[in-house]
């Protein structure tokens, strides 16, 4: 099944996971960047990340190679202020045909201070879905690595390898 993990990553999270994921399924990574960077130290992170994401911001990202064409679409965020990260509500918008087109959709949600349940329903509430292929939550993986989180990554791709 051609498969792409599209994502976007601040801190690197969701980069390390995406990374494992690509590698265990054959995956291609497509990382989505925004033209303007938000603020990623400090208290201005978090204020400026949270109202974006509240406010449902779209903002203009950089060129990215997506053509569509693949029967399995795994999307990758932060959690921010218990919402997907504004850079992949911009993708998601931008390629709603594409995605609509795919045959199955899956997340990987990675977040350090909760909110992880309310942002994976604001993405399938986004997508037009009710439920996804599969729903990878993690809490700081790159930064707090364990054999829990691991084993949740084992058992996602496994659950796409069967489906």
């Amino acid at each position: 099944m051609k498969t792409a993990i599209v994502y976007y990553s601040m801190s690197g999270n969701t980069k390390a996971v995406a990374e494992k994921i690509s590698d265990k399924l054959g995956a291609e990574m497509i990382e989505i960047r925004p033209v303007k960077e938000y603020p990623s130290e400090g208290a201005r992170k978090f204020i400026w990340g949270g109202m974006k994401a509240v406010m449902g911001e779209k903002p203009k990202l950089q060129p990215y190679d997506f053509s569509g064409g693949y029967d399995r679409i795994i999307l990758g965020t932060p959690v921010w202020a218990s919402n997907i990260s504004p850079p992949i509500r911009s993708f998601i918008c931008q390629n709603e045909e594409a995605l609509n087109a795919a045959k199955s959709i899956a997340a990987v949600i990675c977040y350090a201070g909760g909110g992880a349940d309310k942002a994976i329903e604001k993405l399938k509430k986004l997508l037009g879905v009710e439920s996804l292929e599969a729903e990878l939550i993690l809490v700081d993986p790159k930064d707090k690595p364990s054999e829990e989180n691991e084993a949740k990554i084992k058992e996602f791709c496994n659950k796409l390898n069967d489906a």
